[in-house]
């Protein structure tokens, strides 16, 4: 944890502090994966912490506010998807590369980072701007890199001229996220783990450079 951490009321937490604050967002996260978000009540966090309603206030206004901070903190980690794409190539077999790479990064990221993520769409359905501003952040971590990659390939002829850098790009990103949340539906449809990635991989590339990969 880096920079000041500070209580509700402006004062700077100390070592304790830091490790109790911390302590209680862990405890959300764990039951974010097993309970509704609307169902955790601030008492059931305190309890699982081994702490107060009183301490959890010092630290968060609500329930709410707690969420965001863990979502937060989430998509500063979701920048690192940007590493997948930004500067990589999509010629030849280092294409089917960078394809096979981008979904991996994708699928990986949500598989860890799944409780949280539902809430953030959850609440940038509903209009929130807050939750919406961290979901974005998520998706633009990848999207101007893709964008970028099209266009850069269109410069070169390689990509049809009529095509539209942005719009495609912004559409991989939006599969990438929707197919990355829906990991486990998946399996009802009859689809392996295994035969999801390469076949997202293709569309990607297919979507990206207008070709077939080279294998």
């Amino acid at each position: 944890m880096t920079g000041q951490v500070r209580t509700v009321d402006g004062r700077v937490a100390g070592r304790r502090g830091q490790a109790t604050r911390q302590k209680l967002l862990d405890c959300l996260s764990e039951m974010l994966s097993s309970s509704p978000y609307r169902d955790v009540k601030v008492i059931d966090v305190a309890r699982k912490a081994g702490t107060s309603p009183a301490t959890f206030y010092q630290y968060f206004p609500d329930v709410e506010g707690a969420v965001l901070e863990i979502a937060d903190q989430v998509a500063a980690e979701g920048a690192a998807l940007t590493g997948t794409v930004e500067g990589r190539s999509w010629v030849g077999k280092a294409g089917w590369q960078t394809a096979q790479e981008l979904v991996d990064g994708f699928l990986e990221f949500w598989r860890k980072n799944d409780a949280i993520l539902r809430v953030v769409d959850l609440g940038a359905a509903e209009g929130d701007k807050r939750f919406y501003k961290l979901r974005m952040k998520i998706l633009n971590s990848v999207n101007g890199s893709l964008t970028d990659a099209v266009a850069g390939l269109q410069a070169k002829g390689k990509v049809d001229k009529d095509v539209n850098p942005a719009a495609i790009a912004g559409s991989v990103v939006v599969m990438l996220a929707a197919a990355a949340s829906h990991q486990k539906g998946f399996s009802s449809w009859g689809v392996k783990q295994a035969e999801l990635k390469p076949n997202l991989a293709l569309l990607v590339h297919l979507a990206i450079t207008g070709r077939k990969p080279t294998r």
